[in-house]
């Protein structure tokens, strides 16, 4: 594995090589209405570069389609639920039509951030301390415990749906309130103070490489769904950090990509406290946002890609 982020020239040249590709997009989770502005930025970017590329809605119409006969592979951007629970890369192993990204084992495991971090934890990987919550248990036991404040979050959700940071005790049950309105466990974790960085992955035939990190920091309070999709205030500062830290970040974000089974491409979230310039990991997300707000197409942009050419290198995954 290496952390510097250099790429080999493309593996393919001729766009027909692809065959027929679909590109997987909204479905009915919550995330859908995201899941379709990144597939219809990722189809235009793929039919610019010649590929014949064609969208679908859901796993429903995917299924069809390749009844069908009507595509060689998926690239999926089905943001969250059964496209990144590995619901639909168990399918398509079965099926044996080739998909982009993380494959059974790593899209299962990083959707649900609880064993995520238990996976970490075990490796002595640095994470946030956190309590495993089932539905009725105390969250005023788990966040004393903790020790305020806290992020209450659900285990199975991404793009900050469900997700509420808690300084007092006054605030706890409504961010349960928030959180249980999505499927799964709650997870209650220590909020680190500090920056907040995320780091893309994207491997090129070769081994996975960390791209160049990006520190976040949002107009207000902290990086919701807001800040992610909506505000044009946002900063992205790329590289996000210098030197020798941006080394060890890239090392730590691959170590942790790797260690939760992951393949093709995504990108680790990361906080570094501000106390004691240490590195937390958060998450990983195995389909991540192409969006105009996206961060890995960020990125990908400073190591000298554009969205165009990144989306090529993720389809070649499949080859």
């Amino acid at each position: 594995m290496s952390a510097v982020a250099t790429f080999p020239p493309p593996r393919l040249r001729d766009p027909a090589g692809f065959g027929r590709v679909a590109v997987l997009m909204g479905g009915n989770g919550s995330e859908r209405t995201v899941s379709l502005d990144s597939g219809r930025n990722v189809l235009a970017a793929l039919r610019a570069g010649g590929v014949d590329a064609h969208p679908v809605d859901g796993i429903p119409a995917l299924l069809d389609g390749l009844a069908a006969g009507r595509f060689d592979r998926v690239f999926n951007i089905l943001h969250g639920g059964d496209g990144e629970n590995g619901v639909l890369q168990g399918l398509l192993e079965a099926l044996r039509v080739p998909y982009t990204g993380s494959g059974v084992l790593g899209s299962a495991l990083t959707l649900d951030k609880i064993r995520t971090k238990q996976v970490w934890a075990s490796l002595g990987l640095p994470t946030p301390a956190y309590a495993r919550l089932a539905p009725g248990e105390d969250v005023h036991a788990a966040a004393r415990a903790l020790g305020l404040p806290v992020i209450v979050k659900p285990s199975q959700e991404g793009s900050s749906v469900g997700v509420s940071r808690v300084f007092d005790e006054a605030g706890l049950d409504e961010a349960v309130r928030l959180a249980a309105r999505y499927p799964g466990e709650l997870l209650v974790e220590r909020m680190v103070v500090g920056d907040e960085l995320t780091v893309g992955i994207l491997d090129a035939g070769d081994g996975p490489r960390a791209l160049p990190s990006i520190r976040i920091v949002p107009k207000g309070a902290w990086y919701d769904y807001e800040a992610k999709y909506v505000s044009d205030e946002t900063q992205y500062l790329c590289p996000g950090l210098e030197g020798e830290d941006e080394r060890l970040l890239g090392e730590l974000a691959l170590r942790a990509f790797v260690a939760a089974g992951c393949r093709g491409w995504g990108r680790v979230d990361v906080m570094r406290e501000r106390a004691s310039g240490a590195f937390q990991l958060l998450e990983v997300n195995t389909a991540p946002g192409m969006t105009s707000h996206s961060l890995v197409p960020k990125a990908a942009g400073v190591a000298g890609m554009d969205f165009e050419a990144l989306c090529w290198r993720i389809l070649e995954g499949t080859l």
